[in-house]
């Protein structure tokens, strides 16, 4: 019988401990505070392909706004959706406000796909949806966020398939092939 139960409390203990390291399995188990400042799951895009992408206003990458836009125009309606997270970690090139940033993005780049609140993306103070992505996904997709506009994909189970440097435009085909493949 006391065998019984120090098994009992070791699996406890074990699965406590499993379950620390392993808290969000899924992408799309977190949640955010939006560009509004209000809290948002992510949850609520499961079942949906992601791009997410650091994003920042005053970047030579700044343009590519146009092209996440169009890239989520494209496959929206197939399955898709484009999240933008400001960050002012490369250079200071994201110094507004979320306002300013929302009011900047729509303005000029008539962006509509989900924008979330200005954080860190890499280093200590490195908001909880980087973590994950640069420190939970497979090995040869995790480190540190090299620039802005750095893009994530997300499939629809919340597992981080594939990573794509600054260079690599939204509209690129390496980029597109792959989230086609992901939308069947």
């Amino acid at each position: 019988m006391k065998l019984n139960l120090k098994r009992a409390i070791l699996a406890f203990i074990w699965l406590g401990l499993v379950q620390k390291g392993f808290a969000a399995m899924s992408f799309y188990q977190q949640s955010v505070v939006d560009i509004d400042g209000k809290k948002a799951a992510l949850s609520q895009y499961q079942g949906k392909v992601a791009v997410v992408v650091n994003t920042a206003s005053q970047c030579g990458f700044t343009p590519q706004y146009k092209d996440l836009e169009a890239l989520f125009q494209k496959y929206k309606d197939k399955g898709l959706v484009v999240l933008g997270f400001p960050s002012n970690d490369f250079g200071g090139q994201e110094p507004g406000t979320d306002s300013e940033v929302k009011k900047f993005c729509t303005m000029k780049f008539k962006v509509s796909f989900p924008l979330f609140s200005k954080n860190p993306v890499k280093g200590t103070e490195k908001q909880e949806v980087y973590k994950f992505l640069t420190e939970k996904s497979e090995k040869n997709l995790q480190g540190e966020v090299g620039w802005n506009f750095e893009k994530f994909l997300v499939n629809k189970e919340g597992k981080v398939v594939a990573r794509f440097k600054s260079g690599v435009t939204p509209l690129a085909s390496e980029l597109e092939t792959k989230i086609e493949e992901l939308l069947k």
